[in-house]
């Protein structure tokens, strides 16, 4: 069986938490307890006129991209629900070839 994961282009991230709370809702999770967390970056000076200030969603322990959701064929919460679309679910092999030499993008497998 195919090993299964998360990319995650958080270059497009715009830092909304809706993937935080669509995997809440989803677990049932308390709170303060996430299955995705948005880390921010910055902001600060880069340059003249540049600025580091990202967001950078953050799988946690919790995660399990959903088993049941994705049981019934349906995509993971954070996925079905990210509003920037910057999260895609599949095939790890598959996934890592997405990659290529595109910056600022992290493979989540749990």
């Amino acid at each position: 069986m195919a090993r299964l994961g998360l990319l995650i282009n958080y270059r497009y991230c715009t830092g909304c938490h809706s993937c935080e709370v669509a995997c809440q809702m989803e677990q049932g999770l308390p709170i303060g307890q996430f299955g995705i967390k948005i880390a921010e970056i910055g902001p600060w000076k880069i340059g003249e006129d540049r600025w580091q200030y990202s967001y950078v969603p953050i799988p946690t322990e919790q995660c399990n991209l959903c088993g049941k959701r994705v049981a019934q064929g349906k995509l993971p919460a954070c996925v079905h629900h990210c509003q920037a679309a910057v999260m895609r679910y599949g095939k790890v092999d598959e996934l890592a070839k997405e990659i290529g030499d595109k910056r600022q993008m992290a493979l989540f497998t749990p």
